[in-house]
């Protein structure tokens, strides 16, 4: 039976670089898919008469969404495909924020999809509305706001690269002033804490950096902070995994995040790994 993985998401969020990236690591991609041919295409690699590879096809990937009439018929078409297909089909949503969907569109030049009279804004924003019941059934959700081209690729190669484990959870940390992950699924505000930015000899360094991790370990609360979240994801990670969630990205936050959130995300991760899973790390502010 074939994997299959729907390709989904805002217009100039990255679609077509991510078709491009399962490419490359070998699947079978089919970009620009119309929604009625989804089912069409699944029931035609299932059939035994299949003149493709067999193994060419073991991982189809499907970019969707492309035109503006179609994409109301997308829903229905991914929970018929899920029907037949079990839970071998996921879903990835491609996300960016409305300022920088406007800068690539007026970047290129090119006209939206949805061509809304009004503008590019608001194209995009009738695009956000019509596409909400996709990204809310989306396996993962990947936030393209601050990636380039190379960034995003490596987001979908450690995402997607096969694992023995049954959920992979990605911790992440971030500042609070450039905004919250799109693609959070929880969200962690550590502000609470004393900031080593106002410590002259702390604010150049890091969280990744010993001196910065130890002040902030060192704070009463911290200690109690850490072990109150380990007592939640203990109880909520079996749980997930049971529901057969297969992606988590827990998120922590600070003012600026490059300090407090570093180092927790940091301690996080460990505590996660005690629990046999393997996360994965990405601190998305920290050179800000």
């Amino acid at each position: 039976m074939a994997e299959f993985l729907i390709i989904a998401g805002m217009s100039g969020a990255g679609r077509s670089q991510a078709g491009a990236t399962f490419e490359d690591l070998g699947w079978f991609v089919i970009d620009n898919m119309p929604t009625p041919l989804i089912t069409k295409v699944a029931e035609l690699i299932a059939t035994p008469e299949n003149p493709a590879d067999p193994a060419a096809t073991e991982r189809v990937a499907l970019v969707v969404g492309r035109r503006a009439g179609q994409l109301h018929e997308l829903t229905g078409a991914i929970a018929q495909l899920r029907e037949t297909s079990g839970n071998r089909v996921k879903l990835l949503f491609l996300e960016a924020s409305d300022e920088v969907l406007v800068r690539r569109y007026e970047g290129t030049r090119r006209r939206h999809p949805m061509g809304a009279a009004e503008g590019v804004a608001e194209s995009i924003a009738l695009e956000r509305e019509v596409l909400r019941p996709i990204r809310e059934s989306a396996d993962v959700i990947i936030d393209t706001t601050d990636l380039n081209v190379h960034e995003l690729r490596r987001r979908l190669v450690e995402t997607f690269t096969p694992t023995t484990e049954t959920m992979q959870i990605q911790v992440m940390s971030f500042g609070f002033k450039h905004g919250v992950p799109l693609d959070s699924d929880t969200v962690f505000d550590c502000r609470f804490l004393p900031n080593p930015h106002w410590v002259d000899e702390l604010r150049p360094l890091t969280g990744l950096d010993e001196p910065v991790r130890r002040f902030v370990l060192d704070q009463p609360s911290t200690n109690e902070f850490i072990n109150r979240v380990d007592h939640l994801l203990a109880l909520v990670l079996p749980a997930y995994v049971k529901e057969g969630k297969s992606y988590l990205t827990i998120a922590v936050g600070c003012t600026g995040g490059r300090h407090r959130s570093v180092v927790l995300a940091e301690e996080l991760a460990q505590r996660i790994g005690r629990y046999g899973f393997a996360p994965l790390l990405h601190h998305r502010d920290i050179d800000r």
